[in-house]
């Protein structure tokens, strides 16, 4: 015998007991963040981890001179940098038609637009013990990789509004939205609430009225 579908009674308890264990796992992420503060002596200012003094000081002892950098470099890392470096061009053109998209698409389709400063976070310029090589790459990776999860929630939403529907097979990261979409197969379930699940943005709705995030964690979209 197949397995039954699951009711909407069901599914409600389901999500409940998600939300709880998302919960404590976030109350988890922000003591392990506040231990973080207090091993590596920082704390929060006008939304910027600021070191302390002596922190700061054993910083720049360790920082490496950027001759001295260059020098011990590996040679094939150096001469493929230009490579890496030439994606600027695609993550631009990407950065760009998102903006676009979102403008003019998101307020047609009622999805609630993804905020881009939650996701491309520039703050690793900031370390002292970093030079100015290190800093351009860092700040690289943070716009290539915050750029592709932003992305990956612009399409997220997109996919509720136009085909909220999971898989048969194990996907290995589903998105933000996944848990929202219909079973598959559950061609009833698709006609009867297609129209309700498609609007069903009233967590990242709840998200925006209530108060900002906790120092340190990532932010949600909005």
């Amino acid at each position: 015998m197949g397995r039954g579908v699951l009711s909407e009674h069901s599914m409600l308890s389901i999500q409940e007991d998600l939300a709880r264990r998302i919960d404590t796992l976030e109350k988890e992420l922000k003591t392990a963040i506040e231990r973080n503060e207090q091993e590596f002596r920082y704390r929060w200012a006008k939304g910027r981890a600021t070191f302390e003094k002596d922190a700061l000081s054993g910083h720049r002892k360790l920082k490496s001179g950027l001759a001295s950098y260059l020098l011990h470099s590996r040679m094939l890392p150096v001469l493929t940098a230009p490579v890496i470096y030439l994606g600027i061009i695609p993550f631009a053109l990407l950065d760009l038609f998102l903006l676009i998209f979102q403008t003019l698409c998101f307020p047609a389709y009622g999805i609630p637009r993804v905020r881009r400063s939650d996701y491309l976070i520039f703050d690793r310029g900031n370390l002292k013990y970093l030079n100015l090589l290190e800093r351009v790459n860092c700040a690289y990776c943070s716009y290539a990789n915050g750029l592709t999860a932003y992305l990956a929630e612009v399409a997220a939403r997109t996919e509720q509004h136009w085909c909220p529907i999971k898989h048969a097979l194990r996907i290995r990261s589903p998105h933000s939205r996944y848990s929202r979409f219909f079973d598959y197969g559950n061609a009833a379930d698709y006609r009867r609430r297609l129209d309700a699940v498609r609007s069903d943005f009233v967590d990242l709705r709840t998200l925006t009225s209530s108060s900002g995030p906790a120092k340190g964690t990532p932010r949600d979209g909005k």
